[in-house]
């Protein structure tokens, strides 16, 4: 058994209790049906048909679970496979499905290079797993394999979350000196010695000094995964961008667009490209730990909404409608905080009354009839709304309430 099926046999993770599902839906990104329709099919996804999707590597369940209740709850149909490497993980997510009362699921034990075998997918969902592949570009490619061929014409693609180096200082030089002080101990043994080496490290060492990282204060599971893994690597921007053409795939986008906007943060040089603006702004944030992005096919022509389709449909993520537009109405600047950055939003208080009408139902058009707003002036106000709140992701387009 490798170590990386031993590790998840001994410590599934997340750490999970199926007994939790009746009080909460862990939710998050990626895989929200929104942003599903938003990234990959241009906000207008043709929701009365079924969405075929594998989540790949689903380990207990969180993106699996999301994903089904959703749309469940939506009322949209969807057919689901799960596949992971440890038993111990899928009895998990099965169990948390089962609380749930969760049908058309199909679990598979396996490996997710072998995905092109267990049918064609609209979307895939492959969430904090790649990374720890021996070959991450092999696996993209695997996924890649496994999309139906009408994806690159009629939308769909990937949903992912892979690491990112900076937000994670301190975490590389620990698992090195890790792996090689527990060689071959078990895993409960590994555990137990490496969290009391980490309980008595200096106040100066990178890992201590960092605040951006706490799985290993969440749980044993947790702890494993952060600083005991074997098989485990971060992409700068450059490096994902790199690994994610070689598989087949593009960027679609970020989920969170403004952690990689270097206008936001510094004057941008003429001279750079757009990946070396977004390379320096990841270096300049210092606090990314993770990237969680959407990508397509290469040659795919779906592309995210522009906001300048007044037949879309804006949906609100992470905030409601009426107290955001109450504080743009008073001049309020709301704070956020994100990845260890802090920022706030700013938006003209014209843009309140626009604010408060989205309800993920009505398109742009009808938001602004509905405030009865100068149709060239509400344009411009929309252009700020969708760049302000879409870059922080709190701004989606999509039809799946229609």
């Amino acid at each position: 058994m490798s170590q990386v099926k031993s590790q998840y046999e001994a410590y599934p993770y997340p750490a999970r209790d199926p007994a939790d599902e009746a009080r909460r839906l862990i939710t998050g990104s990626p895989s929200h049906p929104l942003e599903i329709d938003h990234f990959l099919f241009s906000g207008a996804r043709d929701w009365s048909r079924p969405l075929r999707v594998l989540v790949a590597g689903g380990g207990t369940g969180d993106g699996l679970i999301q994903l089904a209740q959703m749309m469940a709850q939506m009322q949209r149909p969807c057919e689901i496979t799960y596949v992971d490497l440890s038993t111990a993980s899928r009895r998990i997510a099965e169990a948390r499905a089962k609380a749930r009362g969760l049908s058309g699921i199909r679990f598979v034990t396996g490996s997710l290079m072998d995905a092109a075998d267990l049918g064609a997918f609209d979307y895939i969902d492959c969430c904090g797993v790649l990374h720890h592949l021996p070959d991450p570009a092999a696996g993209f490619a695997a996924l890649q394999a496994a999309l139906a061929p009408e994806v690159a014409t009629q939308g769909g693609g990937l949903g992912f979350m892979v690491y990112a180096p900076y937000g994670r200082a301190g975490v590389y030089p620990l698992q090195a000196a890790f792996g090689v002080l527990f060689e071959g101990m078990a895993p409960e043994a590994r555990l137990t010695a490496a969290r009391e080496i980490v309980g008595a490290l200096p106040e100066g060492h990178p890992f201590a000094r960092n605040p951006n990282l706490g799985d290993h204060k969440d749980s044993d599971a947790g702890f494993y995964d952060l600083l005991l893994h074997s098989q485990d690597r971060a992409f700068d921007v450059p490096e994902l961008l790199e690994v994610l053409d070689h598989g087949g795939w593009a960027l679609d986008g970020f989920t969170m667009p403004a952690l990689y906007d270097l206008a936001r943060i510094a004057p941008v040089p003429p001279h750079l490209t757009p990946v070396q603006c977004m390379a320096v702004a990841e270096q300049l944030r210092g606090t990314i730990k993770t990237h969680v992005a959407y990508a397509v096919p290469k040659g795919s022509h779906h592309a995210p909404p522009t906001g300048q389709n007044r037949a879309a449909v804006p949906h609100l993520k992470g905030v409601q409608a009426a107290p955001l537009a109450q504080a743009i109405a008073r001049g309020a600047a709301p704070k956020l905080t994100f990845a260890g950055i802090d920022a706030v939003l700013k938006l003209p208080k014209e843009a309140a009354p626009l604010i408060a009408a989205i309800d993920g139902r009505r398109s742009i058009a009808q938001i602004i009839a509905s405030v009865r707003m100068d149709p060239i002036s509400a344009g411009a106000l929309w252009a700020k709304l969708h760049k302000e709140l879409g870059d922080w992701g709190l701004l989606l387009y999509s039809r799946a309430l229609l």
